[in-house]
């Protein structure tokens, strides 16, 4: 059974366009992709190499095109270029209304577009949704925000059944959305009793049942109806920010989590608000100031991570938020798909919890589960129990992580922060088989097509294949 779902996500992944973050279904892999080669440079097997402005979205690919989005000044920019040459085909912009909080790794443009083969459909948090035909028309723009979130808006939008849909876990008022993707209307929109979330949800159609959204969020996975929002099922015990996005493979379900403060043994069992509040609340005004919590009791990180209304002090709400992520364990979930309601207890297969990316998101390649934590610390399980069947570090690359793995040819191909591409060979035992060198930042998860690899840096797009 298992060989013949791994058949069944063969087949549909092969015929897809890489029309979306990771590629088909999210999965960050390009089965039946020819051959990509192994060592390269800015000089070495480049088919060609294109100029851009500066952007951390990922390229995708359909009808002969690559789309990435880019910010020029007050520009939001979504761009198209030509597969075969690199050319710049054409260039769109809409002016930003405004100016979003951002964390300094993140950028107005870094959400990646999403197509379903005849728009582009992209997001910018300094704007909202707008859409284009592949020939640069401009079919409709739905404005969203202003948004409150710690670090910005980041969730890239997916596609599926007619409807855009997005995630926008701010720190209050936290939504998911699904957009007519033929007139730009809201379908329908759920709220979310989550806090700042950055993690891209996953298109899931179960053998039977209507068609899910599976978006990850402070401390527990939701699936969502995509006709009507409704929630179908979830799964708790994650922890407070997710930033990277849920995989599927046969039937099963992986989703990583990891937030500064949430590994085994630095858990904290806080008080319930009620309990606090009579001791600390001195003017009894029911919120709580920093100068009335006792030392034990104060955030290990800064008042404004906690304080999510911005207004200097804790409600109720924030407090149970914050109680609740004190004592949150980071983990790698791998999850049964199939029941309804809270299969919490019931459908997490096995959990690990060691050496864990903060954002890179997991890769399920040839059944094993590769993961990249910052350090440049490489990490292969075995996709059924959860087994680690290697661990080491990735001598020559030992930097941050921020661009997610993808996996085609056999062979791992994931970007460090400041330039590197790590190769791997996709097996349990994995062995470094390549590490080239680019003179510029990777934020960006390449795409794949036929035996090409599309690879953004910070200021380019390169096509890298096989020169003759």
């Amino acid at each position: 059974m298992r060989t013949l779902l791994t058949s069944l996500l063969a087949l549909s992944l092969s015929a897809a366009d890489w029309s979306q973050f990771r590629g088909p279904q999210g999965s960050g892999l390009c089965a039946n992709c020819g051959a990509i080669p192994t060592e390269f440079s800015p000089n070495k097997n480049v088919l060609w190499k294109t100029a851009l402005p500066a952007g951390k979205s990922s390229p995708i690919l359909t009808a002969n095109r690559i789309f990435v989005t880019a910010a020029d000044g007050d520009e939001l920019l979504t761009i198209a270029l030509d597969q075969a040459t690199g050319k710049i085909l054409w260039r769109r912009s809409i002016r930003a209304p405004k100016r979003e909080h951002q964390n300094a790794l993140n950028h107005r443009a870094a959400p990646t577009p999403v197509t379903d083969g005849s728009h582009i459909f992209a997001f910018f948090a300094d704007f909202g949704l707008v859409a284009y035909d592949l020939e640069g028309n401009q079919k409709w723009q739905l404005p969203l925000g202003p948004f409150n979130s710690q670090h910005g808006i980041v969730a890239s939008p997916v596609y599926a059944s007619g409807k855009v849909v997005l995630v926008v876990d701010g720190d209050t008022d936290a939504f998911i959305v699904a957009v007519d993707a033929a007139t730009g209307k809201v379908a329908w929109k759920s709220p979310r009793n989550v806090i700042n979330g950055y993690s891209t949800p996953l298109v899931y159609q179960p053998p039977t049942g209507p068609a899910q959204i599976i978006a990850p969020g402070s401390y527990q996975l939701t699936a969502y109806s995509i006709a009507n929002g409704e929630t179908l099922w979830f799964v708790g015990g994650l922890t407070c920010q997710p930033k990277s996005a849920p995989i599927l493979s046969g039937n099963m379900l992986y989703f990583n989590g990891w937030t500064t403060g949430n590994d085994d043994g630095q858990q904290v069992d806080l008080p319930p608000f009620s309990e606090v509040a009579a001791a600390a609340d001195a003017n009894h005004d029911g919120k709580l100031a920093q100068s009335e919590l006792p030392k034990p009791w104060q955030p290990t990180g800064t008042w404004r991570a906690i304080d999510l209304d911005r207004d200097g002090f804790l409600n109720e709400r924030e407090w149970t938020f914050f109680r609740t992520r004190r004592a949150s364990r980071n983990g790698l979930l791998a999850i049964k798909l199939g029941g309804t309601g809270d299969l919490t207890a019931t459908n997490v297969n096995w959990r690990y919890e060691k050496s864990l990316p903060d954002v890179p998101s997991p890769l399920v390649y040839n059944n094993v589960v590769f993961l990249f934590r910052n350090g440049g610390i490489a990490t292969a399980l075995d996709a059924l129990t959860g087994k680690v069947l290697k661990q080491a570090r990735l001598t020559g690359a030992l930097e941050d992580y921020y661009a997610s793995p993808v996996g085609v040819d056999g062979k791992v191909y994931i970007a460090t922060e400041h330039g590197k591409i790590v190769v791997l060979r996709a097996t349990g035992e994995w062995e470094i088989l390549a590490i080239n060198e680019f003179d510029s930042d990777i934020y960006a998860t390449p795409a794949i097509d036929k035996n090409k690899l599309y690879l953004r840096t910070a200021n380019a797009l390169y096509a890298i294949g096989a020169s003759h």
